[in-house]
Formats: structure tokens, sequence, C-alpha cells
């Protein structure tokens, strides 16, 4: 702890507010667009060099975001001008540790004024611990992105097979074709109703008597607001289990946005604006990109003279193109390897984000010590299985 010292926020850093964009000038380029809620778009020019660290200014309060290339902060954010000599990851790890939504010195809008941040008392250490500590947590979040990139590609692979097979029909040019309510389809595939492949439970919501955030009962999902890249985030629990969504079931959104798309990774209770979908034939990985390629438009089904919404009759007589048995199991033995490694790489990513957020506040107070830290870090990395190859 003697490489720690007591000072004000302001002698560490440097905030500045972000700059205005108008909406005539936000042309697509290569610079991320960072508002108080993150990235947010794409520019062709930028303000900052990167690396960079903001955090939110105006609206959503609290939350720091690391930007490893040049960008533009909005005007929405606060970004750290001058880091007066200190690490810029290890800044970022800092400043959302602070709870900086407690300085709000807004009446309407939540705001945070920097000079209101600036003065805050703080513990703050030296650099040679700052490189540590940002490599400690550096390394987990290393890790979460590269399986979230895993994933995206895993899934790109999976829906660029399903395209390739079932609407361009690459393998099966030299069939013959028929008429049918989809356009041309190889002979012997049909077309049938959703409900002829699927199982469809829709959502019915308890009485919020009901809810609670401790854990209690099975989470609880009633729309989209928690929905990630491909599995919810639980934060709502409910103690009246009404209509479950079993493990692997597929949730879709039936109220607006109609047709978004996630996994159950575990079992859950889902309210009135969702439905869960599960495979007949126990061919779970066709079903899920033909449900992608169904919906791969947002609230093109369905109706709602305020918000649109899709009713259980619609969703079951949706119209999906059925192939032969065999092709269907040829697909599903190659597509479902990528999904167990999804699956897979998403439950690594749950005990590495845990293990961050266990470690930071520790790590930022000195209750953990920097090799101790590192020690827990290299156990939970190394305790990863190898994964099984991939073949197309």
């Amino acid at each position: 702890m003697s490489e720690w010292r007591h000072c004000k926020l302001g002698d560490v850093l440097t905030l500045k507010r972000g700059y205005d964009l108008p909406t005539k000038k936000r042309v697509s380029g290569e610079y991320p667009i960072v508002s108080s809620n993150g990235v947010s778009g794409f520019h062709n020019e930028f303000k900052v060099k990167g690396p960079g660290v903001t955090t939110g200014r105006s609206g959503t309060l609290g939350n720091a975001f690391y930007v490893t290339s040049d960008f533009w902060p909005l005007n929405t954010s606060l970004y750290v001008e001058d880091f007066k000599g200190n690490n810029p990851r290890f800044i970022y790890y800092f400043l959302n540790n602070l709870g900086l939504e407690k300085y709000n010195a807004g009446s309407g809008v939540p705001t945070l004024n920097r000079n209101h941040v600036h003065p805050i008392e703080i513990k703050f250490p030296s650099i040679n611990i700052q490189n540590k500590i940002s490599n400690i947590l550096g390394s987990l979040d290393d890790k979460i992105d590269l399986n979230l990139r895993m994933n995206e590609t895993l899934e790109q692979m999976a829906n660029a097979l399903y395209k390739h097979w079932f609407i361009d029909f690459g393998p099966f040019q030299d069939e013959d074709f028929i008429e049918s309510e989809l356009g041309k389809i190889p002979a012997g595939w049909e077309v049938k109703n959703l409900k002829d492949i699927a199982n469809i439970l829709m959502g019915q919501s308890p009485k919020s008597e009901f809810y609670n955030q401790n854990g209690e009962g099975l989470p609880f999902h009633q729309g989209v607001a928690n929905f990630g890249i491909k599995y919810p985030t639980n934060t709502i629990f409910s103690t009246k289990l009404l209509r479950i969504a079993e493990e692997g079931d597929f949730l879709i959104s039936v109220r607006a946005p109609v047709g978004r798309l996630n996994v159950a990774h575990t079992r859950m209770v889902i309210g009135r604006g969702l439905s869960a979908i599960s495979s007949k034939t126990n061919n779970s990985s066709f079903l899920f990109y033909t449900l992608k390629v169904l919906f791969s438009e947002e609230d093109k089904y369905g109706s709602g003279t305020i918000f649109n919404s899709i009713n259980k009759g619609e969703l079951e007589n949706l119209k999906v193109l059925v192939p032969h048995g065999k092709t269907i199991d040829e697909y599903e033995s190659k597509v479902s390897i990528y999904d167990r490694l999804i699956k897979r790489n998403h439950e690594q990513m749950l005990l590495l984000e845990d293990t961050r957020n266990y470690l930071l506040p520790r790590l930022l107070s000195g209750e953990v010590d920097v090799s101790e830290g590192a020690e827990k870090v290299k156990e939970v990395i190394s305790n990863e299985q190898p994964k099984p190859s991939v073949r197309v």
C-alpha cells in the first residue's frame, strides 16, 4: 500500500466535454463515435487520438468506455483530455469503479459536471501498480472479446451455410425444381407452417409482486430489454412460474420489435412479450437459423394500431421451407458443432466476467494484492478445456 497515495481525481487526469456532431455530418467511416452509452456509430473524421477513455456526461452516467483507436467523443460524454502520465486502460477501470452516477448535477436530465468530478478525493496507485492491475483485468476483457468475436464468426459461418443450402440451393442445382408458395424449390422439399416443425409457447406475465432481483425463483424476461447478442442477461426473477422456456429454447419477441431472437441458456419464466420455440424433430440448429432468416427483418410480421405484435395463430402459420430429412440431418450435424462452441464460449465469458467483476473493486481498493489477482486470472483462464475442431 506504500505505492498508493491520497489525492484528487483532477490530479491524475483532466476531463473535457465531447464535441457536437450534427446529423448531416455523420458520414460513415472508420472512427468510432462515442456517446454516453458507448459506441453509437462511425465517422470519417476523429477528434481525439486513441487509446482514449470516455464517460457519460448527459443522460446515462457512470459507465466509462475504453477506445483503442482514434475516435470522436460526442457532447453527451466527457473524455480524458490528459492522462498525466497514467495508464489509460487503468483509468478506464478506475472510473468505472468510482460510481460517478452519484455526482449527478442535473435536475431533469442526469448530468455530470467535470468541475464537480475533478475535486473527488481518491486513493491512487503508482504507475507500476496501474500497469499490473491493467494487465490483470485487461487479460480477462481481452479473452471475453476474443470469445465474442469467435462466436460472431461461428454464427456467420452457420448463416452462410444455411443461405448456400436453403436459399441459393447451391448443392442442389442439379435436382428438379417445382413451384411452391415460396418460389421454386427442389422437388421433394415442402413448404409447411412453423407449427409443423416447432413447439410454440406464448408467454404470460406474472403480477409484479412476484418479481425480485435476489435470484429467487427463475429468471424472468418480459421482452427484449435484457437480450444480448445471442443469450439474455438475467436481472429479474419470478417466484410465480406461469410459462416456462426450457434451456435451449429460442426466445422470439412477439411485441415491438417483433422477431428479435435469443436463446434461453437456462430455464426461465417468459412474459407476454416473448414466445418460446423448440424443435419437434430434434433439429435445433436448423430451426434456429430458419428463424433467423424468417425474422431477419424486425417487425416484418404482425399487426397493431399502436405497437406491432404477432399472436400465436399468426406465428404458428408462418411459412417455412422443409427440405428432405436427410438434408436437414446433414446440415444439423455440421452446424450443431458451431452452436455447441458458441454456447461453451458464452459460458466461459460469464465466468470471465464474474472474475473481473469480483477483482475490479478489490484490486482498486488494495483489498486483493496484484500478485493474488494475477494468480486468480491465470487459474481461471488455464482451466478452460481444449475446443473440439470445427469442420465445414
